[in-house]
């Protein structure tokens, strides 16, 4: 049966990083060998690029991986997943930015290879609820309406997001279905 430790734990921040008070920070002080994929240019969300290095880190790594995505990291991940690059074992996507925002919708336009699970908010400003549904059937994942929390980010007040852990252990039993 694979738990957590089964896997090596990429976090995917999206756009200007994740700060302290993000759930993502937050998961990395509470489980230390989760691993943040660092990009060069924060406030330059240049697909490619940002998924180049996202691809970096999956080709090194010697353990199947999670990737734990937020706003425009869960399109990285989606292209990187797209890209067939080995490794990837599951992705949870939370508060996806909207690929037309960006101009990256040919980009990310598929069925992932992996077990996926798209957390969406009711009133998130960067991809409203119905599109988030729309993204996550094209992508082939489970869909989660998490309620109106925002973009789903430090704003938003959740502490440590209890229940966002309890959706990676989710995915973490249907990866080990797969």
């Amino acid at each position: 049966m694979n738990t957590l430790s089964s896997f090596r734990v990429l976090v995917v921040p999206g756009l200007y990083n994740s700060g302290p008070l993000h759930w993502q920070s937050r998961w990395q002080r509470l489980y230390p060998s989760f691993e943040r994929v660092e990009q060069a240019q924060w406030d330059a969300p240049v697909l490619e690029v940002w998924s180049e290095r996202l691809q970096q880190q999956l080709r090194q790594s010697e353990q199947p991986v999670l990737a734990i995505a937020h706003s425009f990291g869960c399109l990285t991940t989606v292209h990187s997943a797209l890209s067939e690059i080995p490794n990837l074992a599951g992705a949870l996507l939370v508060a996806p930015a909207d690929p037309d925002k960006f101009d990256v919708s040919a980009a990310v336009n598929g069925r992932l290879p992996v077990p996926s699970i798209v957390v969406g908010s009711l009133n998130d400003p960067w991809m409203e609820s119905r599109r988030a549904r729309h993204w996550a059937k094209i992508w082939g994942a489970e869909f989660i309406d998490a309620g109106a929390l925002g973009h789903i980010n430090a704003e938003s007040n959740l502490g440590d997001w209890l229940y966002g852990q309890s959706l990676l252990q989710t995915l973490v039993g249907q990866v080990a279905l797969a």
